[in-house]
C-alpha cells in the first residue's frame, strides 16, 4: 500500500475458524472466474485474527489452479504481522500446509491494493459487510468489483461460527449481482430458513413479508417439511427432493449437480429486494 494511504473500510470483529469457509471455497474451486483465468491471483479480503482461511482457499483452489496465488488482505496491522508469523511456520514445514503455497499477506481494505497492478480474478469477502448499513452495500460491492479482472467475481457474505449455514451472493467486475446462494449442513437440519440468520447484508433485513428472499425461505421450508416422508432415505434425498419440487413450481433453481452438497443458488433476481409484484 502506498505510504500515507489508509486502508479503505472497518476493522471487523475478527472471528476465525479453521474449516469455518470449505463450502464457499469449494464452490469458487469450480467457478469459471477461477478456471479460465489468465492470472490466477485470489484475495481473501478481511480474514480476521488468523491466516488459516488464506491458507486454507490457496489448498482448495490449488487443487483445480496448481498456479493459483493468495493474497489475504486485512486493515489491521497487527493481524497482518500474526499472519506473516503463521505463514513464516509454514514455510518452515511445521504446519499441515504445503511449504511453498504461493500465498501472502498485506494491509488493505476495500480499494483491494495488489501489486503491479495485477486484477484479481477472484475476491472472497465473507464477515466483513455484517456492520455495516445496507445503504453502504453497492458502494462496497462497486469499490471491490473494480478491481477485479475482466470476467472476475467477488464473492460477498457471511456464515456461522462453525461454518455449517453459509450464504453468498457472486458479484461481476461491474458490480452487478449475478446469483444468490445458501449451503448447509444438512444433517440434523431442522428448518432451511435456520440461513435467514446469516444472510448477506443486502439481504438480512429484508426477510419480511412482501420481500423475494422472505418468499424463497418461505417456499423452501414448505417444500422441506413436505419431503419429510422420505426422510428414510437421508437428508440429501430429502433436500434434492425440496428442491426439485421448487423448481417444478417455478423458482430458477440452478447448479443441480451440487444439490447435494446441501447448495441452492438462484439468479440475483429472484431474492433481490424490492415488492415481487413490481
Amino acid at each position: 500500500m502506498p505510504a500515507g494511504r489508509s486502508p479503505v473500510g472497518q476493522v471487523t470483529r475478527g472471528t476465525t475458524g479453521t474449516n469455518r469457509l470449505r463450502r464457499v471455497d469449494r464452490w469458487i474451486a469450480r467457478h469459471p472466474a477461477l478456471r479460465n483465468a489468465g492470472d490466477p491471483l485470489v484475495v481473501d479480503l478481511g480474514y480476521g485474527a488468523s491466516g488459516v482461511t488464506a491458507l486454507e482457499l490457496h489448498a482448495r483452489l490449488s487443487r483445480t489452479r496448481p498456479d493459483v496465488e493468495v493474497l489475504g488482505l486485512e486493515i489491521a496491522p497487527e493481524r497482518v504481522e500474526r499472519a506473516r508469523a503463521q505463514l513464516a511456520e509454514v514455510r518452515a514445514g511445521r504446519t499441515s500446509f504445503a511449504p511453498d503455497a504461493r500465498v501472502s499477506f498485506a494491509r488493505g481494505g476495500f480499494e483491494v491494493p495488489v501489486p503491479a497492478g495485477r486484477r484479481p480474478a477472484v475476491i472472497r469477502a465473507m464477515n466483513v459487510l455484517r456492520q455495516y448499513d445496507e445503504a453502504d452495500v453497492a458502494a462496497a460491492w462497486a469499490q471491490m468489483a473494480g478491481r477485479l479482472a475482466d470476467g472476475g467475481l467477488l464473492v460477498e457474505g457471511t456464515c456461522d461460527e462453525l461454518g455449517r449455514i453459509v450464504t453468498w451472493v457472486a458479484v461481476d467486475a461491474g458490480g452487478t449481482p449475478q446469483s444468490f446462494t445458501v449451503s448447509l449442513r444438512l444433517a440434523a437440519l431442522e428448518h432451511p430458513s435456520v440461513a435467514a440468520e446469516r444472510l448477506p447484508k443486502a439481504l438480512i433485513h429484508r426477510n419480511v413479508p412482501g420481500e423475494r428472499v422472505h418468499a424463497f425461505l418461505g417456499a423452501l421450508d414448505a417444500e422441506w417439511e413436505r419431503a419429510a416422508a422420505v426422510s428414510p432415505f437421508g437428508p440429501v434425498h430429502r433436500w434434492r427432493t425440496a428442491l426439485a419440487a421448487l423448481a417444478s413450481a417455478g423458482w430458477p433453481l440452478r447448479e443441480r449437480a451440487r444439490w447435494a452438497l446441501g447448495e441452492v443458488t438462484l439468479p440475483w433476481e429472484a431474492v433481490a429486494p424490492g415488492d415481487p409484484s413490481a
